[in-house]
């Protein structure tokens, strides 16, 4: 079995990262050739951060009042099929504070994760499909941190508050795109979820929190049913574990599930690679 794509899921805090970094790790120290992709990564070869889309009379009407940066934008905006995709985080990134709040928030109300459910169903469906053309031809495996359940979820149920059928068929739909590589799903499970998402709260920045809490109560599932501060959320991650593993049970693709409750790396580390040790004697260069 030539497995050229592992995906690792699981809910905030459970050690997606970690469980990402590890399996680089294990893969590595055995002569696989790997490429890991973190979540937030602006160069994501399967998926949008920080990308705006446009029809053709939109990005005119950007470039129109863009000032200084018509040039800088004519220069990176990505056309295809009369699609323009402009990477405006990278390019807020190069010029920081040259870049003007105004024309910043105005290219937000077009990023790829604000735009309408079915539109944003669209393109990443051919994001995720112009990735397997190209990795079914490479001599490595990339690993990937979330996305393919995460992003459906997040867009899906947290922000549209959307009905959990055309949210399984969005997954579905990615993961027809990716049956050609064999893919693994390495699953993330937690013992106590409320326990895990509140050590993620003390442990990552404040600004975090508040944005994920804001993100969660104030928009679609969350909105809906009044919930509200950290228990609400925690509230909203239960319903969504609930639909990530009515999602899990209904996929076709290669599965593996590991509790991750200990905490302890050097344990879970052994863990994984019992786990993996079917995919180390059978992963061919």
């Amino acid at each position: 079995m030539n497995t050229k794509l592992i995906i690792v899921e699981g809910l905030p805090g459970f050690g997606k990262s970690t469980t990402a970094e590890l399996i680089k790790g294990i893969l590595s120290e055995n002569n696989k050739e790997v490429e890991l992709v973190l979540e937030g990564n602006l160069d994501h070869p399967a998926d949008y951060d920080g990308v705006a889309w446009f029809t053709k009379d939109e990005f005119d009407k950007i470039l129109s009042i863009s000032g200084s940066f018509r040039e800088v934008f004519l220069h990176r905006v990505i056309e295809k099929d009369q699609h323009y995709f402009l990477p405006y985080s990278k390019i807020k990134n190069e010029f920081g504070d040259q870049f003007p709040d105004e024309l910043l928030n105005e290219i937000f109300k077009k990023d790829i994760y604000e735009l309408p459910f079915a539109k944003n169903v669209e393109l990443i469906d051919s994001k995720w499909a112009e990735f397997a053309n190209n990795a079914v031809h490479d001599h490595k495996t990339y690993i990937f941190e979330c996305c393919f359940i995460q992003n459906p979820l997040t867009i899906g149920m947290i922000k549209y508050g959307e009905e959990e059928e055309k949210i399984i068929d969005y997954v579905k739909k990615l993961e027809r795109q990716i049956e050609r590589l064999n893919p693994v799903l390495v699953y993330i499970e937690q013992d106590d979820l409320a326990y895990s998402f509140k050590k993620a709260v003390r442990e990552r920045p404040k600004a975090w929190s508040e944005g994920f809490i804001q993100y969660y109560t104030t928009q679609g599932f969350g909105k809906q049913h009044g919930y509200e501060g950290i228990e609400g959320t925690i509230k909203v991650l239960e319903a969504r574990r609930e639909l990530e593993m009515k999602i899990v049970n209904k996929l076709n693709i290669k599965q593996l599930k590991i509790n991750n409750s200990s905490y302890d790396k050097e344990k879970y580390k052994s863990v994984l690679m019992e786990k993996l040790e079917w995919l180390l004697s059978t992963h061919e260069r």
